[in-house]
């Protein structure tokens, strides 16, 4: 088997979602765990922030949601978008909560509905991709409420740009307690309000309201550099794998595809089998780097799609010396956001991006 694989500490998630539930409280933490827990894993994820205190997670497909129950997972799952209308029967026979935004699709689930089904009401309060308009809101929560198939279970919004603008932010939950005070004044009573992301979570107290929808905080990152500065979070992913081969190259020779530059000096090249297709961007090649004996080796060439090169100067290396690609080795350390800097993306990318040919191994009490 090809010595490359994405480590998950279990340990660190749960101690992240403990973290989080503890600073949020008494707000509830709903743990999301969509496209596969950001990389990570959906199911011992799902299972690991459960034991550390989340009391619900959240999905973006039905099929997510589906792989959960099938592993046994009893926790209330949530839909956070409305997904096609044909899929308003499997919903309620897996018992996931729907995110109901359009009168079909309330319509559809009750007509699924063999008695009250939960649903959450989603308001497009500013990020304008999908929810209700503010002022549509009344009549779908009423609609809701007088049909016998339905239950008005939850209202929610999600946050734009809580990590980079506390005015808009501030801006969106102003509309959003305007929509809720609306509803109660209207005798409509919804038992869970929930608007905060990870940045809204940590850094918005006022954002809390009854639950929060925590994802990148989960995994031990952050949104932004200062996000929830006094939480402590753990990074959980370590992309680990092996030198492969060893040459000597003297001084001008131009390793990989398109011999993009030339050694500087004499220098051991690794081969590490890890390549673009496993998630290992070919951007990276000018300015990207691997950790092997606890320090960083830059990139010798470009990254091909099943292997990478790396300069080791004058250093002793061997061949099956680890590798790290993202994560802690010794002393050192490639994190998410250095690949997000290198990249102009974002680190919510970077984790997602490490693919199936990758196996997931999952650490637990150290083993």
């Amino acid at each position: 088997m090809r010595p490359s694989w994405v480590e998950v500490d279990l340990d660190a998630i749960a101690q992240n979602a403990a973290a989080i539930a503890a600073e949020v409280a008494p707000a509830t933490l709903c743990a999301v765990v969509k496209a596969d827990g950001y990389g990570h894993g959906d199911i011992p994820v799902a299972e690991a922030a459960i034991r550390g205190g989340a009391t619900s997670l959240a999905v973006a497909l039905v099929e997510e949601g589906v792989r959960l129950r099938d592993a046994g997972i009893e926790a209330p799952i949530l839909l956070l978008s409305e997904p096609p209308l044909g899929d308003a029967a499997r919903i309620v026979e897996r018992r996931l909560i729907p995110t109901v935004y359009r009168w079909e699709f309330a319509a559809a689930l009750s007509a699924a509905a063999d008695g009250p089904v939960a649903v959450h009401v989603k308001v497009d309060t500013g990020m304008h991709r999908v929810g209700a308009d503010p002022e549509d809101v009344r009549a779908l929560a009423e609609m809701i409420s007088a049909d016998s198939n339905l239950e008005l279970d939850g209202l929610w919004t999600h946050f734009a740009v809580a990590e980079e603008d506390p005015e808009f932010t501030k801006h969106q939950i102003a509309i959003f307690q305007g929509v809720a005070d609306d509803l109660a004044d209207t005798g409509v009573v919804v038992p869970m309000l929930h608007a905060a992301n990870t940045a809204g979570a940590l850094d918005y107290p006022e954002a809390r309201f009854d639950m929060v929808r925590v994802g990148l905080g989960l995994y031990g990152l952050r949104p932004a550099p200062d996000t929830g500065r006094g939480v402590a979070l753990r990074p959980a992913m370590r992309v680990v794998s092996a030198v492969s081969m060893v040459k000597r190259l003297s001084a001008g020779e131009r390793p990989s595809y398109g011999r993009r530059r030339p050694l500087p000096s004499d220098a051991a090249v690794a081969t590490v089998p890890v390549g673009y297709a496993d998630g290992v961007s070919r951007r990276l090649t000018d300015e990207g780097h691997v950790l092997i004996g606890g320090r960083r080796r830059h990139f010798a060439g470009s990254v091909t799609m099943d292997q990478l090169v790396v300069d080791m100067g004058d250093d002793d290396v061997a061949v099956g010396d680890e590798v790290v690609v993202l994560g802690v080795q010794g002393n050192a350390a490639i994190t998410a956001d250095d690949w997000a800097e290198l990249l102009s993306t974002i680190n919510y990318e970077v984790v997602c991006h490490f693919g199936p040919r990758l196996p997931r191994r999952y650490i637990r009490g150290g083993r």
